[in-house]
Order: structure tokens, then C-alpha cells, then sequence
């Protein structure tokens, strides 16, 4: 067991982050006390039910205030509304953060809530399944994945940054930082866009009427199983990273456009070179992905859901 990193830390939205963080903060003994809030009575219900939190609240501001520690697990659109929601109860010297798949939106829309007071040290886990709700957490989701922290501006204290490192850290998590411009981009390269593209041939398949439904269900080889298993992320999340993150998504989405054609060209031209070349090429960064830990060919990264 770890000594407590923070003494009391409120997690805002219950869904599968910030459940697994609950779990993952009570195997490490990291914090003397986690409080919890989300927005549906039936959540907070289910969260009493099966012991997530040490305490859930009735309101975010209950939740927060006291807080060494609060970090906003809810879609991104929703960040700024929150923040504003719990600006006065902020304890002074409290580490504001989020989980959020967007930075430089989330920067925007919370900062100008918080007072001079706390701290802002947006943060991101690199980690999750297609399921979702308080449920679903454990507590090894973020052994050896990714959390990138990007600290709001050049002035934030690098003693907060370093305590919330810490947590991470003590969660099992990797922990690397970011600025927010080259944070979102990154991210539309790695999970923006290809979620995007799950969702989209997931929907050609659905439109695709000289395919049966089942015939769809029954044949699903692992390519189209894996775009499936992406495409039933979270749609409230996923709306919320497409529109906050507009200006990246586009960038890369064009330059997949472009490779596409290139490979379309290829196809039709018989050009047997060029795509096994390409294929080579795309295989290797594939291998670099499971050498470096970060893959199995097990399902769900080789990791069981477990319970705490």
C-alpha cells in the first residue's frame, strides 16, 4: 500500500473512468477519502450499491467541496458547465483536473470558471473497453496504459503537476506530458479518427441490405468484430470529442482520405508491389504497438474485467 497521495479526492460523473480510478485508489491506498457525484439519481443509486466511492453526493458541489483533489469525469461538452458549478466550494490549494479525450476545449471552457486559488492540471488516461456506466470499472484499467497530463498554462505549479503524476503513477498508470494543441492532434491520429471510421463502416454494413443482419452477426471475422467492439463506445462521449476537437479530426481524416485513394489506385491498377509494400509497412508499426505493451491478441487487452 501506497501513503495517500491527496486526503480527499471527488470524482464528478461515475461512469467506467471514473470507476475504475475509484478501484484503482483503493487497491494503492492513495486518498483517505473518494466522494462521487453523477448527474442520473439511478447512477448514484447503483454506485451505493455496489460501494463505489467512500461517499456519493447528491450534488457536485457536495462532492467537491473539501476536495484536495477533483477530477471532472463527465463529456467534454458538459466540463465547462460543471466547473462553474463548483468554483465556490473549491478548496484553496485543490488540484482541479479531468479525463477528458479533449484538451485544448476543455482548457477554454473550464479554466475561466476556477479561481486564481486552485490549481488546473487537465489530465487524460489512455485506457478503457466499449462498456460503460459505474459497473463497469476495475481496477487494473490503468496498469501500464498512458495518462498524459497537460497543464493548463506555463505558470501552473509544478508541485501539483508532480502530486497528480504521483497518483497516476500509483494507479499503474504511465505518465508522460503534453501541450493541449499537440495532445489533441496526437489524438486524432490514435483514437479520434479511427473511431470515427469504426462508426462509419459499421454503418455501411448496416446499410448494406444485400447483407442480412445475421449474416452480419454470424460472419463477423475479427476485422469487423474489432470495428464493432469500437463503434459501441459512448455516443454522448464520442459526440462531444468529434465536435471538440473539430480542427484535428479534419486534418487527419483528410490525410486518411488521401491514402485511401492511393490505395483505391492501387486496387484497381493491379499494383501488387505497392500494397504489399504498404501492407509491410503498416504491419511493422503494428508490431511496435503489442512490443510495446500496449496490446495482446487476447480479448480486452488481455485483461479481465475484474471486481475490487
Amino acid at each position: 500500500m501506497s501513503a495517500p497521495v491527496y486526503e480527499r479526492v471527488a470524482l464528478i460523473g461515475l461512469g467506467l473512468i471514473a470507476s475504475s480510478m475509484f478501484w484503482a485508489i483503493k487497491r494503492g491506498g492513495l486518498a483517505g477519502e473518494v466522494t462521487g457525484y453523477a448527474r442520473s439519481e439511478a447512477t448514484r443509486d447503483t454506485a451505493r450499491r455496489i460501494g463505489l466511492c467512500d461517499r456519493v453526493c447528491d450534488s457536485a458541489a457536495e462532492a467537491a467541496e473539501g476536495a484536495d483533489l477533483v477530477v471532472l469525469c463527465v463529456p467534454v461538452g458538459a466540463m465547462g458547465s460543471v466547473a462553474e458549478e463548483i468554483a465556490a466550494v473549491l478548496k484553496p490549494g485543490a488540484t482541479v483536473s479531468d479525463v477528458g479525450s479533449v484538451k485544448r476545449s476543455v482548457i477554454n471552457a473550464v479554466a475561466p470558471h476556477l479561481p486564481d486559488t486552485v490549481h488546473f492540471v487537465p489530465a487524460h488516461p489512455l485506457a478503457g473497453t466499449e462498456h460503460s456506466g459505474p459497473e463497469s470499472g476495475f481496477a487494473e484499467l490503468y496498469d501500464n496504459r498512458w495518462c498524459i497530463l497537460v497543464p493548463a498554462d506555463e505558470t501552473t505549479d509544478p508541485e501539483a503537476v508532480a502530486r497528480l503524476r504521483a497518483l497516476w503513477e500509483g494507479m499503474g498508470a504511465n505518465v508522460d506530458e503534453m501541450d493541449a494543441d499537440h495532445h489533441d492532434l496526437v489524438l486524432a491520429v490514435t483514437s479520434h479518427a479511427p473511431h470515427l471510421i469504426a462508426y462509419t463502416m459499421v454503418g455501411v454494413a448496416d446499410h448494406l441490405r444485400r447483407v442480412t443482419e445475421s449474416e452480419v452477426i454470424k460472419y463477423s471475422a475479427a476485422g469487423f468484430r474489432d470495428f464493432t467492439r469500437i463503434a459501441a463506445s459512448d455516443p454522448t462521449m464520442w459526440r462531444d470529442v468529434f465536435l471538440n476537437n473539430k480542427e484535428a479530426t479534419l486534418d487527419i481524416l483528410g490525410r486518411f482520405t488521401e491514402e485511401l485513394f492511393v490505395l483505391q489506385r492501387a486496387i484497381r491498377m493491379g499494383d501488387g508491389d505497392h500494397l504489399h509494400e504498404y501492407f509491410s509497412r503498416t504491419r511493422a508499426i503494428r508490431r511496435g504497438i503489442i512490443e510495446a505493451g500496449q496490446d495482446t491478441e487476447a480479448p480486452d487487452f488481455g485483461r479481465a474485467a475484474k471486481k475490487p
